[in-house]
């Protein structure tokens, strides 16, 4: 079971139907020619760079072909795919070049400074430029342009073999390494194209970063598993994807809660015809029911809300389109190929109607973490994910997410773990503890505000702690509010107590 027979398949099937428009540059590619783009990037590497099975390559870049290139490519000589965050900071990023040592790494025009900050730090072998922007290391295109576009030498590779390695914030406040074997992938895309009925004639745009599961795994590879189109931007404008939704006629369009509410506020909006849309999906975080609402009344469209995970695969429910208001807030009922519980504590099934953690079985299940047996240990247990998420389930069977269990803020769809914002704040050297709660915010769904006990005897201000994090944090993890306290509420184990902080800066006061 190799996930790059989606691709070769395809590309045998239906070798002259477009399939990805690079809208910068304004290429279009049939599958026959992604095939022979794929098995260029497979044979260069091997040959030039000795990249064998189990490898790991690294791409720091806008969103571009070179992705596709590389997730089919590497997977036909079983290595393994690491992409970076590039919104990351260079520290950030250095932890996890470190982790997973990738062979090759790859990087783009705009992050050539990224990578001057941390090449002191890093260790890897080789660097490929991505558009000759670095005249002093080998350009992408012409490697690939130079090597053969026949299909590499087979090897073997089983479902359980890696293909790919995407970080994921830590709630320790260290990233871990989803590893994704090639079973995940195909299921992950079986799973998509029954459940969600997607079809040859489906046009999606891609409006997520590629480095994301999002980018790569929620329309990408089903539509590719199907013969659908694709429409690839760089980087993602606000007013520039509606149009293009509109004028290209889209038919499936994956958003998360921000971009759904920047989309509604455009001058464009209101005039944009949808009638080629036959849904809308909201993932990366929940999605306000009055907002799902709204779309529906003022454009008549289908919009759902998604759930889905890095680990257990980006596309776990599904609903008809008859129930996606009838039943909203909801994010339906499981994927077609998997097994889904709700548990206690002590891992007993919760009665329907209660809350209970959502656990998830099935070979769209990830292998567990990157050179982290403990994490896995803690996720996987007895073949069974443990999503840290809770979720109901009401008498129809659909599923409603609940909340967290794990101590995480999303905000604009990307999460944020309080423990690694938690731990940059106390390397100040005024803060004795810090403790990071979500505001209900109308735009982004959730921004961060840091609760700071200071030293005694010391000080600081607001906005000498946000400075502080620059540098050291993403900026969307930097909390966009900072109060202080004479000291923080502390359990008998010596925890911070989060609910009494949210009780009086969410609740009571209305801060």
């Amino acid at each position: 079971m190799n996930s790059a027979d989606i691709l070769t398949k395809r590309a045998l099937l239906t070798p002259t139907r477009e399939a990805l428009v690079e809208l910068e540059t304004g290429v279009h590619y049939t599958y026959a020619e992604l095939e022979q783009r794929a098995n260029r990037a497979a044979n260069f590497l091997r040959e030039k760079y000795g990249v064998e099975k189990g490898d790991r390559v690294s791409i720091l870049a806008h969103n571009s072909v070179a992705y596709v290139d590389l997730l089919f490519g590497l997977a036909k000589i079983g290595a393994i795919l690491a992409p970076l965050n590039w919104r990351l900071t260079s520290r950030e990023l250095t932890y996890i070049v470190n982790d997973c040592q990738p062979k090759v790494l790859i990087v783009g025009p705009e992050f050539v400074s990224v990578y001057n900050e941390m090449k002191d730090s890093i260790n890897v072998e080789n660097l490929i430029s991505l558009e000759g922007a670095d005249v002093s290391v080998k350009a992408y295109e012409t490697l690939l342009d130079q090597a053969s576009p026949e299909a590499p030498k087979p090897i073997e590779i089983s479902g359980d073999d890696p293909v790919c390695i995407l970080y994921t914030s830590g709630t320790t406040g260290r990233p871990k390494g989803a590893v994704l074997p090639h079973r995940q992938v195909v299921w992950n895309s079986i799973n998509t194209v029954v459940s969600w009925g997607l079809n040859e004639r489906d046009i999606s745009p891609i409006l997520t970063p590629m480095f994301h599961s999002g980018g790569l795994f929620v329309f990408l590879v089903p539509l590719f598993h199907v013969g659908g189109k694709l429409l690839l931007g760089r980087t993602f404008d606000p007013d520039a994807s509606l149009k293009l939704i509109v004028d290209e006629k889209c038919t499936v369009i994956l958003g998360v809660p921000t971009l759904f509410q920047v989309w509604m506020n455009s001058p464009q909006f209101e005039n944009a015809d949808f009638s080629h849309v036959r849904f809308f999906i909201s993932g990366g975080a929940p999605c306000p029911p009055p907002l799902i609402k709204a779309w529906s009344e003022k454009k008549g469209v289908v919009m759902r809300q998604g759930y889905g995970l890095t680990e257990v695969g980006v596309n776990c429910f599904s609903m008809t389109d008859e129930d996606a208001l009838a039943k909203l807030g909801s994010v339906g009922k499981p994927i077609f190929h998997s097994d889904m519980r709700l548990v206690d504590a002590d891992c007993n099934d919760v009665p329907q109607g209660e809350t209970g953690e959502l656990i998830i079985k099935g070979d769209h299940v990830c292998l567990g973490y990157w050179s982290n047996e403990e994490a896995t240990k803690q996720s996987l247990k007895d073949g069974w994910f443990h999503t840290g998420d809770m979720a109901r389930q009401d008498e129809d069977g659909y599923f409603y997410i609940a909340g967290r269990f794990k101590d995480m803020i999303i905000s604009g769809g990307e999460n944020i773990y309080a423990a690694e914002v938690e731990a940059v704040f106390r390397e100040h050297e005024a803060v004795a503890d810090a403790a990071l709660i979500g505001l209900p915010d109308e735009k982004w769904g959730e921004v961060g505000l840091m609760i700071v006990a200071c030293k005694p005897g010391q000080s600081a201000a607001a906005e000498e702690l946000t400075r502080f994090c620059q540098g050291r944090l993403a900026k969307y993890k930097i909390p966009k509010r900072v109060e202080f306290v004479e000291a923080l509420p502390y359990s008998p184990y010596g925890k911070v107590i989060k609910a009494e902080l949210k009780k009086q800066w969410v609740v009571e006061s209305g801060k």
